[in-house]
């Protein structure tokens, strides 16, 4: 934070120079080809419907740091991801809060959601983007505490809400627990939907074969014991995993599977029928 003596000059150049940082980001990531998603802030509302609200609760004043700001409740489009000014319209009370922190005064903590680990902002968007041009590193802030269904460890832009979305409903329809749960992980967010297509056919012939009701919860849990874990133990065996997850690898064989050779069982006339075709890559 640069310094000639003269407050007003110097909230006026940060100012400046906040703007010209966001204009050559933009102009960066264009050349770059990244993504649409990339410079802009998560929307609370879309993070909590993808990840699933369970509750809330205030905890109340906080020192939070301000890289764990990644969003805001509103859709505004005055700051970036990084909160610098996309345009002139803030410019007056930007300068005002930056004179205002330059000459020591006492600014009011901001208004956030923590989920997780990351913080969302409901007031005080023009506080933090002075922070951030002063180079700070924490930000004082009311906090109210989301509780969600999934971990949103893993999101960073506003494409990966689609695949915590599509796992929420996948687990809902295959409701599995603790190490069963964490062992299904796709990378494409429609193989979860696929999978789940498939557990709830899996259930179905089970419940037939038995003739026998059984809930969503038991026939997860049996999914994943008698017949994901054994038939990820053979494809490991057989040298079938490649560089996908267990899962992807799993549901990769199960289609092949039956596209192949027509049918649901597994034995070595399936792997080699498999492995004749194709092989992960």
């Amino acid at each position: 934070m640069k310094d000639t003596g003269f407050p007003r000059a110097d909230a006026e150049h940060d100012f400046l120079r906040a703007r010209r940082r966001q204009v050559l980001s933009r102009l960066a990531n264009w050349l770059r080809r990244e993504p649409d998603d990339v410079n802009i802030m998560l929307p609370f509302h879309e993070v909590v419907d993808a990840l699933g609200y369970l509750g809330e609760r205030k905890i109340g004043a906080r020192v939070i740091r301000l890289d764990s700001i990644v969003g805001s409740v509103d859709r505004g489009r005055d700051f970036d991801r990084r909160f610098r000014p996309t345009s002139g319209r803030v410019r007056e009370r930007w300068e005002r809060l930056a004179l205002a922190t330059r000459r020591g005064e006492s600014i009011p903590p901001i208004e956030v959601y923590r989920v997780g680990e990351l913080h969302f902002i409901i007031d005080g968007h023009h506080r933090v983007s002075v922070a951030h041009a002063m180079r700070l590193s924490t930000i004082e802030a009311m906090v109210t505490e989301v509780r969600t269904k999934l971990d949103p460890s893993g999101i960073r832009y506003r494409g990966d809400l689609i695949v915590k979305d599509y796992r929420r409903l996948f687990l809902e329809r295959v409701p599995l627990a603790g190490h069963a749960r964490a062992s299904v992980v796709f990378t494409d967010p429609w193989d979860y939907a696929r999978l789940g297509e498939h557990v709830e056919a899996w259930g179905f012939r089970l419940m037939q074969d038995e003739g026998a009701y059984s809930d969503r919860a038991t026939l997860a849990q049996r999914w994943f014991d008698e017949e994901f874990v054994p038939v990820v133990a053979m494809l490991r065996q057989a040298d079938l995993i490649g560089s996908r997850t267990d899962a992807e690898a799993y549901l990769w064989v199960a289609c092949e599977r039956y596209r192949l050779i027509r049918t649901h069982r597994w034995d070595d006339e399936v792997f080699e029928a498999v492995r004749s075709q194709s092989r992960p890559t």
